[in-house]
Parts: C-alpha cells; sequence; structure tokens
C-alpha cells in the first residue's frame, strides 16, 4: 500500500514537474482580469489622454456598442470602442497613460487565483488579448511578468497619431492549451499561496479615482458641473473666512476632517508657556498639496509650508504663506532656518506625493536644523477625482480636491520626538530621518520605500520633476488641434 502511494505520488509530482515547464497561454479578459469587458479602460484612456469630450462622445456610443455584443458582432464593437477612444490622439499619449494609469486599474481588477497559476509556469508565459497591445504590453510584462504579449496593433500615421483602426492579431506560432489541466489545478492551496505576488503598483497618475464602467462614467459626467461650482464655493469660503473657524464649517460643505492625537502648541505662543526662540517642524507625510492647508486649519492658524514645484497658482489660492525651495541644499537649509525663527513650519520631506500606501524615502535635511520635530501622519480619502497628477496641469490639483462630493482628511499627531532621538543627541540626520518615517508608516499602515521624487517622475513622466514655469498654452492648443490631423497608415 505504501508503494503504491509513494508511486503514485511521484508519479503526480512529475506530471505536475512537466507542466511547470512548459508554455503557458493565458487571455487577459475574463481569464487574469475579472471583467471580460474592456470598454472601462478605454474610458480611461479617452479622459486621461483626450480630456471630458472625447469620454462623454465615448459613453454616448456605448448604447451601440453593447447592442452590437449582444447580436453577437463582438469583433465590431470593438472596432468602434477602439476607434472613438483613440483616433487621432498621439501614440506617445497613449502609451504615456498605458503606463502611468492603466496599470493601477488593471491591478485592482486582477484575478490573483488565476494570476498564480499562469505565473507558476516556468518555461514561458503567453498572454492574449483583444486590447492593443501598447495599452496592456508594460502591465503585463513588468507586473505579471509575462514573458509575450499577443494583440493588436493600433495603426498610427506618419505624424505619430493613432487612426483608431488596428491590425490583425498574429497568430501564436506555439501549441498550447489556454488553460491548465484538471490534474494541474489538484496543486494543493497552499503550494499557490506562497508563489511570488505581483510586483506592485507604487506610483500612479491619472484624475479619475474608480474605474469608468458605464454607469460610473455617467455619475461622473453628471457631477461634472457641480463639482466645479461646489469646488468653486468651498475655495472661496476657505479664502474669505479666517484660519480658526474653518474646521467648524467643513462639514457644512461636504468635508470631513478626523484629527487624532494630541495637537501641540507653539513652543513660541504665549499660550504654550514656554518660548524656546524657534517654532515647531510638524513633519508631515504627503498625499495632496492640501496637507499643509489641512494641518493649519487643524491648529486654527497658518503655518507656512516649504514647497516644491507646486504652480503659482495654487500658491495665488493657497490660504497659508509658502516658502519654495530651490533644491540647493545650503540655501533651503538658510530658508528654513530663517522661517523657524519666526515661528513654526510644516515640511514634507518625500519631496512629493505618493497615492498608495507606501512612504518614499524621507530627505534628511529637516533633521538638521532643529530638535523640536513633531510626525504628523496624513492621509485622505475622496470618491471620484485625484488631486495629484504627474503628467497634467498641476494647477488643479486643488480644484480636483475640491470637486470631490465629500472629501476626506484624517491627521494624526504623534509625540515631539525626544531629544535623544534628535542630532542634539548624536545622531546622524539620516538616521533620524528613517527613524520619522517608520513611525509615520506604522501610524498609517503603510510600506516604507527609498523611493524618491525622481524615480516617481521618470516611471510616470519621463521626467526628473524638474517644474517649469513656461506659459504652456500654446503647447496645449497645438495638442488640441493636433487631434484633427489627416489620417495616413503607418503599422507600429
Amino acid at each position: 500500500m505504501e508503494c503504491s502511494k509513494d508511486s503514485t505520488t511521484t508519479g503526480d509530482t512529475k506530471e505536475e514537474a512537466q507542466i511547470l515547464e512548459s508554455i503557458a497561454v493565458s487571455e487577459l479578459e475574463g481569464n487574469l482580469l475579472k471583467d471580460p469587458n474592456p470598454f472601462s479602460y478605454f474610458m480611461l484612456v479617452a479622459f486621461e489622454a483626450s480630456g471630458l469630450i472625447r469620454f462623454a462622445l465615448l459613453l454616448l456610443v456605448w448604447p451601440l456598442i453593447f447592442l452590437l455584443d449582444m447580436l453577437g458582432m463582438g469583433d465590431a464593437a470593438l472596432k468602434l470602442t477602439i476607434f472613438v477612444a483613440v483616433a487621432g490622439i498621439r501614440e506617445s499619449e497613449i502609451e504615456s497613460v498605458a503606463r502611468a494609469v492603466l496599470p493601477k486599474f488593471y491591478m485592482d481588477d486582477l484575478d490573483m487565483d488565476a494570476w498564480r497559476v499562469f505565473s507558476s509556469y516556468q518555461k514561458k508565459r503567453v498572454v492574449v488579448t483583444k486590447t492593443p497591445r501598447l495599452m496592456v504590453e508594460r502591465f503585463l510584462k513588468e507586473h505579471l511578468r509575462a514573458d509575450e504579449v499577443i494583440g493588436t496593433e493600433l495603426v498610427v500615421n506618419r505624424f505619430g497619431f493613432a487612426t483608431g483602426f488596428v491590425s490583425a492579431v498574429e497568430q501564436l506560432s506555439v501549441a498550447t492549451t489556454t488553460s491548465p489541466p484538471p490534474s494541474f489545478l489538484s496543486l494543493r492551496k497552499e503550494q499557490l499561496q506562497q508563489l511570488v505576488r505581483p510586483e506592485p503598483v507604487i506610483f500612479h497618475d491619472g484624475r479619475l479615482v474608480k474605474r469608468p464602467t458605464p454607469s460610473t462614467a455617467l455619475l461622473i459626467l453628471l457631477w461634472f458641473p457641480m463639482g466645479i461650482l461646489l469646488a468653486t464655493i468651498r475655495i472661496m469660503v476657505g479664502l474669505m473666512l479666517p484660519m480658526s473657524i474653518t474646521h467648524y464649517i467643513t462639514p457644512l460643505f461636504g468635508g470631513k476632517i478626523i484629527v487624532k492625537g494630541k495637537p501641540p502648541l507653539s513652543p513660541s505662543s504665549p499660550e504654550s508657556g514656554t518660548n524656546t526662540g524657534g517654532g515647531v517642524l510638524f513633519v508631515c507625510t504627503h498625499r495632496t498639496l492640501m496637507d499643509p492647508v489641512v494641518l493649519s486649519i487643524v491648529l486654527g492658524r497658518k503655518i507656512p509650508a516649504v514647497t516644491y514645484s507646486i504652480s503659482r497658482f495654487s500658491e495665488i489660492l493657497s490660504p497659508i504663506p509658502t516658502v519654495r525651495l530651490t533644491r540647493i541644499r545650503e540655501v533651503d537649509a538658510e530658508n528654513i532656518k530663517r522661517e523657524l525663527t519666526k515661528g513654526d513650519l510644516v515640511v514634507c520631506p518625500e519631496g512629493t506625493t505618493c497615492r498608495e500606501p507606501f512612504l518614499l524615502r524621507f530627505s534628511a535635511l529637516f533633521a538638521e536644523l532643529t530638535d523640536q520635530i513633531v510626525p504628523v501622519a496624513m492621509n485622505y480619502r475622496v470618491g471620484f477625482f485625484h488631486a495629484t497628477t504627474a503628467r497634467g496641469w498641476k494647477a488643479l490639483d486643488p480644484i480636483f480636491y475640491f470637486m470631490n462630493p465629500r472629501p476626506v482628511y484624517e491627521v494624526t499627531f504623534l509625540n515631539q520626538l525626544p531629544v535623544e532621538a534628535t542630532c542634539s543627541a548624536g545622531k546622524s540626520s539620516h538616521d533620524v530621518a528613517n527613524y520619522v518615517q517608520r513611525i509615520l508608516a506604522a501610524t498609517l499602515g503603510f510600506e516604507c520605500t527609498n523611493f524618491t521624487r525622481k524615480d516617481k517622475y521618470r516611471m510616470l513622466a519621463g521626467n526628473d520633476g524638474i517644474v517649469s514655469f513656461t506659459p504652456s498654452a500654446n503647447r496645449r492648443i497645438k495638442k488640441v488641434l493636433g487631434t484633427f490631423k489627416p489620417f495616413t497608415y503607418k503599422l507600429h
């Protein structure tokens, strides 16, 4: 009996090993992704690469697309979707959206069980998709570790604009099956759980929070004019009313601020009973442009914020003073020291925002300048629109934040660092910065990383994040007019 059992086990093991060493082919839609319909991803491309008008136009065509699908004309429906979504858009813009926006939504829709089975094949992993390859290849290869992606190719004219047409899907040259045999699916669940997870999406861009299915897209379009009106009212009220009462009227306009911990009094204020000749340095996690503004609202007084790369328009709208950094270490250190002699100051040492539950590497400069450091964990939740961008127009960041129906901010004050945890006790500035990063990450349930501002912008925007304040109206006008370039076919 034992020999028979061992023989069976050995045979099963050999069969599993043969399967693991074979070539796997999987469909993307409805297999690796839970949703078999790629329509919402084309809506994302329409919104992020073109704008609201094309977004609305594609939604307007959706009933016809749905009807074609119901009549068994799925290919015609897909071609119509592709044409409306990308015709006249630069190929580089589509690639940019595929790099910076789509991976987050693909990852959220990923079927983890299907991916674990797919990723367990060791020889070669091939994904077949009905979506144009340009839209999915980066995600599949970088995050799901696919070796090859087979899909349609967008036809691009000689000016670099998508025509809206696609070339035929190339034929798969290897004979395999799109799903593993039943014997392989009998692998123990524990074995599959031990397989590596997909590469996480740490950075992503785009304004939309939710994947725009037809119903969600309709809701966004209906809300848009109301959102603009609401944002205008919220901004005007925030600029006109004293900071000390803003916290109390925020709920009247749909906002909510959750405060945890005990907000400290400024050492330079009379109420504190002490005066050390310098202010407190609030070290915050950086989620949106609103972080220092919300902190000032909670404390009931205007606290200057150290900034870099925000637009001039945002500075004009800001209800608190801003101190612009130059990225020249000596100059910035002198400016921060000077501000601290005047009172409290807010700094976000990550240098840029991150939407996902990760903290970027903290710059150590703040730790060298004072030992009165109060870490503050900032987090936020919005329903429709993200309030940050790497590819878009940063001046719209506060407007998009206030366009959300019920934006929620969470502010958690940690205890001021004890003197023995600062540079005054002989610790290096890097040790202090890393310590502050760790306690803030633990408070939020986030993960610490060594990624920097440059890493984010190189990944999302293809640059180092250097901000130019040269007016870009001409460039944007040319971009809009470029949508109507004549079509001359060329395959890429």
